[in-house]
Parts: C-alpha cells; sequence; structure tokens
C-alpha cells in the first residue's frame, strides 16, 4: 500500500510531515480510492503481491521476439522503459541500456492503470513514480489501450515527451497488427491457461527426474503410468513462480514466508501437512515451486508430481517465460 502511495506521489511526502505532523495529504489522493481497493483487493488474488514477481502471458516465441523487437527500437530511441501487457500479464518489456525495472514497480503500475478508468478511455500522459526504480523522482507515463485487455506503457523522464510517444505508439501498433500479435494475445488470453489436469499423466525417466543442477532432494523415482495428478491424494494446484490462486492463496502466503524467513532459513525444501491440506515447497537456484496436495498425500508421491510438474513447466518455458531480458531486476 505504501509503495502504491508513492507511485502516486513519490517519497518527497514524508518531507511534509517532517515539516508538519498534522499535514493531511488526502487531497494529494483525491480519487484515487479504485487505486488502492484494487490492490487491497489483488492480496486475495494475485501471488505477485507476495512472490515479488510477475506473470507472462503464454505466447509463442516467435510472437513474443515480434512485440520486444519493436518495443526495443523504442528504447533505443530515447524512452526508458517500454511495456505491453494484457491487464496484470506481461507480454513483453524492455528497457533502455542499464535501466532494470522491479517487478513489484509492474504490479503497481498495472493496478494504478488497470483501475484508472481515464486510461481507458483515451490515450494518456500521466507522472508516476516506480518506487524501486527511483522513490524521489516521477517519471512520465504514456498509456495507450488497443483494446479493453491489451496496453502499452512507455516510460520516460521527459514531461514534454506526449506527442513523441504518441508517434512512437503508432509505430508500434502498427507492427503489432501486421505481425498478428494483437490478435494472438487475444487467443492467448481465452485458450492458454495452466490447469493441473494438462500435467502428462505418462511420465519418462527423463520428465519426473529434476534437472541435475537443481535436483537438491526432490528427485524421484519415475511414476508408474496408472497414476494420475488427481484422486483422493492428488495434486489441487502449485505455484511455479507465479499462477492464479484459488482458497489455499493464505496457505502460500504463510509458506512462502517461512521458506524466506531470515531467522530460520532460507530453506530449500519444506513439507507441511494440515488437517485440510498438504504443501510441499521447493526453492532452487533456477526457480521456486509451492504445491497443494489433498491432505491424504503421502510426501513420496508428492514429490515425484512435483517433479513432474517442473520439468512440465520446462517444457514450456518459451511460452510461458520471458528469457533474455536484462531489464528486470529482483
Amino acid at each position: 500500500m505504501y509503495g502504491q502511495m508513492l507511485l502516486i506521489l513519490t517519497k518527497s511526502v514524508n518531507r511534509c510531515f517532517e515539516k508538519n505532523p498534522k499535514f493531511d495529504m488526502a487531497p494529494l489522493l483525491g480519487g484515487t480510492d479504485a487505486v488502492f481497493l484494487s490492490l487491497i483487493r489483488a492480496f486475495s488474488w494475485n501471488p505477485a503481491t507476495f512472490l515479488h514477481a510477475y506473470t507472462c502471458l503464454p505466447l509463442a516465441q516467435a510472437t513474443r521476439q515480434a512485440a520486444s523487437t519493436v518495443l526495443q527500437d523504442i528504447a533505443d530511441s530515447g524512452v526508458l522503459f517500454a511495456l505491453l501487457m494484457c491487464d496484470h500479464k506481461v507480454i513483453s518489456l524492455v528497457g533502455a541500456q542499464k535501466a532494470t525495472l522491479h517487478p513489484d514497480d509492474i504490479l503497481l503500475l498495472a493496478n494504478f492503470i488497470l483501475s484508472s478508468e481515464s486510461f481507458r478511455t483515451s490515450e494518456s500522459f500521466s507522472p508516476i513514480c516506480l518506487p524501486r526504480y527511483n522513490p524521489m523522482a516521477f517519471l512520465y507515463a504514456y498509456v495507450h489501450f488497443f483494446d479493453e485487455n491489451t496496453y502499452l506503457t512507455l516510460l520516460t523522464p521527459r514531461s514534454d515527451a506526449f506527442f513523441d510517444l504518441k508517434d512512437s505508439r503508432a509505430r508500434i501498433q502498427d507492427v503489432l497488427l501486421k505481425s498478428n500479435v494483437l490478435l494472438e494475445v487475444q487467443r492467448s488470453l481465452h485458450e492458454n491457461v495452466l490447469r493441473v489436469e494438462d500435467v502428462p499423466i505418462d511420465p519418462t525417466s527423463q520428465s519426473t527426474s529434476a534437472p541435475a543442477q537443481s535436483s537438491q532432494g526432490l528427485n524421484s523415482q519415475p511414476l508408474s503410468s496408472d497414476e494420475a495428478i488427481g484422486g483422493p491424494a492428488g495434486l489441487w494446484h502449485f505455484i511455479y513462480k507465479s499462477v492464479y490462486l484459488d482458497q489455499l492463496y493464505k496457505a502460500y502466503q504463510k509458506v512462502y514466508a517461512s521458506m524466506h524467513d531470515k531467522a530460520t532459513g532460507p530453506h530449500k525444501t519444506q513439507f507441511r501437512r494440515t488437517e485440510d491440506y498438504v504443501m510441499l515447497s521447493w526453492i532452487t537456484q533456477d526457480f521456486e515451486l509451492y504445491a497443494a496436495f489433498s491432505p491424504l498425500a503421502d510426501k513420496t508421491q508428492a514429490i515425484k508430481i512435483c517433479n513432474r510438474v517442473c520439468q512440465w513447466i520446462r517444457d514450456l518455458e518459451d511460452r510461458v517465460f520471458i528469457y533474455g531480458e536484462s531489464t528486470i531486476a529482483w
């Protein structure tokens, strides 16, 4: 919540309180109730609020590359950051040389844009602060919605860049239309959802073993072909860095905090059993995996299934993650 306030006001508002402890900043936040209410709701469904990560829209590598190429051309011409997003999901993002964008800033920026109706009705140019980039200064965000879900955000330090960015947006839109990126985005939005039931049922020795460089105790024997993901002791849900959550959301929050607790950890693996669920967590240098199972689940079986999920995700990496980007900073 504090970060969202900084995005609107910058950290310089602290000086006002230093000069006058009774300073009322409510007038400065006028009209932003929807922004903060939207962020509050996000804490009940969006894992980015505690994973410090962002969700990528699943796309074919060639489609994402087409978007990235035109955004990079714009970034090279003076834009600090260029982001193409679909709702809260990132399609592509690029930045100027040595400029890095934190996932928390992406979360706050997307929430600000999506919860402000004015951005949807016309192309907009608004001062915003990225708290993780520079909490003391404003950048200027040019925002344009191509359709109900897909929008472009161009960030610059220049307050007089509106018309230049408007021209850049026109060039970007032309490329996106000619390369069918916007069409593929809409198709992905409605079709490409990772579901537990889609995890391969017939594993091979290769697909059920964790990668050698990140085995760390979760390697297991291959599952037999008649062992399914569902069933009375089966997998319910999993997060591979960032996936939409259900009623297990608070459980994920607690186990994430426990895994990263500096006083007792950090931990590499954790297996928890309660009356309502089993939670298995696994952290390596390459990824973090959090999975929820039936309370009847056996630990060995849960490990086998998690290995299978990891390999399945690795097979989909080109579609569900953005690689080769140096713009993100954790």
